[in-house]
């Protein structure tokens, strides 16, 4: 396999998690190769820099879908015009900003006026402020591809954070669930195939009018790899039995928050790691098994209208993803 990575050393190497290079995969936007004998895909140099180019892109906030279209006709023409696109979006959103900060500013100095209270003139020009906006700020000047990197990299950690505004507090009741586990190629599909299969046969919306359908990471701890793992519930009624190859388990619910996805945007993982290691009102309330992606889960919303649909697509489709908490004491 000289010259050839696996899914695990790519993983590891651009720092992304399994979930989204298969995505990758399925967008056609990389190509993984197989070799007789070997159970998993591998990745040559041209797939593994096609990965390092999509990452660039998104760092520049490029949707997948016209990351797609630069990556399967790389002309300066189509580049240009994606890129051109792009940039008259952010003008807008820079002006909508640029209007905001005019009116606080506003606020501000009419507060400052009628409390009679000294504020600092450059209160809006702060640290934080400054250190998001500083790596933008590069006009004019020549930098190294390194320099670009590591601004473009600074940007990205600035502007790819998550609020308390941008999260929901929910509590998910306690469930029986028919579950099934796959470990092996395309996970995901395989399991959906099982789950969606099983639901349709049963009618399951008929008898379950408040099904919700949930899935996971969750490598096989009986096989040597810890990759390629993935596990889906769906509520069933208390007094239902299930068929094989599913099993019937019980959900203990809980508290967790919850934030809204796009299918395929699994890089919000981190940032929503990133949210609740720094909230000072929330703590992690997991197991803190990786077999189950730590207590993590991914809700797929509008479930049962997806799986009616004939041919349903990923297109539109939206994803909560819910990490277990507890309230800091």
């Amino acid at each position: 396999m000289s010259g050839l990575k696996t899914i695990t050393q790519v993983t590891k190497t651009f720092d992304i998690s399994t979930r989204t290079l298969r995505y990758y995969e399925q967008l056609g936007l990389i190509k993984s190769q197989r070799i007789e004998g070997y159970s998993y895909r591998v990745y040559d140099e041209a797939a593994c820099s096609s990965i390092n180019q999509i990452l660039i892109l998104r760092k520049l906030r490029i949707p997948l879908k016209q990351i797609g279209v630069i990556l399967t006709r790389p002309n300066a023409v189509n580049a240009t015009n994606i890129l051109i696109r792009n940039i008259d979006e952010i003008n807008i959103e820079m002006d909508s900003l640029s209007t905001i900060r005019s009116i606080l500013i506003k606020f501000v100095d009419e507060l400052r006026e009628k409390s009679g209270i000294y504020l600092m003139s450059d209160i809006l020009e702060d640290a934080t402020i400054l250190s998001m906006i500083a790596p933008l700020a590069q006009t004019g000047r020549s930098m190294s591809e390194r320099r670009i990197m590591e601004d473009l990299q600074r940007a990205s950690d600035n502007l790819n954070k998550l609020s308390d505004d941008d999260v929901r507090i929910v509590y998910l009741p306690p469930a029986t669930v028919a579950a099934y586990q796959y470990t092996g190629d395309e996970p995901e599909n395989k399991v959906a195939q099982i789950i969606d299969k099983f639901v349709l046969e049963h009618d399951l919306p008929k008898i379950k009018p408040d099904l919700r359908h949930y899935g996971f990471n969750a490598p096989n701890p009986a096989t040597e790899s810890n990759d390629h793992g993935y596990e889906m519930w769906v509520t069933i009624p208390e007094d239902m039995e299930v068929p094989e190859p599913l099993m019937r388990k019980r959900f203990g619910g809980g508290l967790y928050a919850a934030h809204m996805i796009p299918f395929g945007s699994f890089e919000v993982w981190n940032w929503f790691v990133n949210w609740l290691n720094n909230s000072k009102k929330y703590a992690y309330d997991g197991n803190g098994d990786s077999g189950n992606m730590f207590g993590w889960l991914e809700e797929e919303l509008n479930y049962v209208n997806r799986v009616y649909l004939p041919g349903p697509q990923r297109d539109g489709l939206q994803l909560d993803l819910l990490i277990p908490i507890k309230e800091k004491k």
